[in-house]
């Protein structure tokens, strides 16, 4: 076990009966008497990574006081729709490997991976509608329409160097940190939890969410695919422009910001994109504001933790949310 995972094992220590059960409901939900399908969801389990949103849902209920026994099955449908969001964003992006194996697209095809990230959209849903509380469908239902409307939103913004931060934050809050911020809000509030902490930890979920969308961007640019797990600079050949992009963009001559514009859009450098930008452009400057945005958000959100009872679960909280700036994965 690598000391980021010992780490996180420590961190999520106060839920670890309840991300048992948790596995164990997302295992079952997936199963399919089909035999393709099984093939499918096997495979697509090695993409479930660290599983911090789940893990957010049961921190999120022990440190507000409000756990119940069917917390690690709201655990399993936040983690069910994550699935699906990352099986859809890879035919979207063209990705070809996801957590250092084949993604779905690559070794089926775009078709099959979009029917399985429906498929695990149904079976999200399915298991939140036999709760005894609406409130997980309800506020998951608001949360995947935004989840959309955040990569629409997204692909109307390709190749535009104009982009504000204030819109890309947006952007990337709504198609990241949403998931986040509902994974903490329904710990908080199934089936009946206060509505005050509910809010709170809200906005505690969507700045460490939004961190963590800023961290991936950064990664994306400067970090190292064997150890991210998927190839870097998918953004670049993508025509995204990220905040490290935009940071240095905003600093640079004219002469400079055409060659970087070029880059993005001349045929031929498909597959050297990120390549040809680091030739033109030093982006280490955008990556460490990046960054300083990132820790300004989670420090943000860690002092919202002051509301809670001190505890094991609050602790995690804080911890997991320190976690995200140190990822490299």
């Amino acid at each position: 076990m690598s000391s980021t995972d010992q780490r996180l094992e420590r961190i999520v220590a106060p839920v670890k009966e309840g991300l048992s059960r948790m596995r164990e409901v997302l295992v079952g939900q997936i199963l399919e008497s089909s035999n393709a399908v099984s093939d499918m969801t096997g495979h697509v389990q090695r993409f479930r990574g660290k599983q911090l949103r789940g893990a957010l849902v049961l921190l999120s209920g022990d440190a507000t006081g409000n756990s119940t026994d069917e917390h690690p099955s709201v655990a399993a449908i936040v983690e069910m729709i994550h699935l699906a969001t990352l099986v859809h964003d890879d035919v979207l992006d063209g990705a070809r490997t996801r957590r250092r194996v084949a993604s779905v697209n690559q070794r089926w095809d775009n078709q099959t991976a979009v029917l399985l990230g429906d498929f695990l959209y149904a079976r999200a849903f399915a298991l939140s509608a036999d709760l005894s509380s609406r409130l997980a469908s309800r506020l998951l239902a608001e949360t995947t329409r935004r989840l959309c409307v955040g990569e629409i939103e997204q692909s109307t913004k390709r190749f535009d160097f104009e982009l504000t931060q204030a819109t890309y934050e947006s952007i990337a809050g709504a198609k990241t940190a949403t998931l986040y911020s509902a994974a903490c809000e329904l710990g908080a509030r199934y089936p009946g939890g206060r509505e005050d902490l509910g809010k709170e930890l809200a906005q505690f979920g969507y700045e460490i969410g939004l961190a963590f969308q800023i961290v991936d961007d950064c990664l994306d640019v400067v970090g190292d695919a064997e150890v991210v797990g998927k190839p870097v600079g998918n953004d670049v050949e993508d025509g995204k422009i990220t905040l490290p992009v935009l940071w240095t963009y905003a600093r640079a001559d004219e002469t400079r910001r055409a060659r970087m514009r070029d880059i993005y859009t001349t045929v031929g450098l498909e597959g050297r994109r990120l390549e040809g930008l680091k030739s033109v452009c030093d982006l280490q400057g955008g990556v460490e504001y990046s960054m300083e945005r990132a820790t300004e958000l989670v420090d943000r959100a860690r002092a919202r933790l002051g509301l809670l009872e001190a505890g094991p679960a609050r602790d995690g909280l804080a911890e997991l949310a320190a976690f995200v700036l140190e990822r490299r994965w």
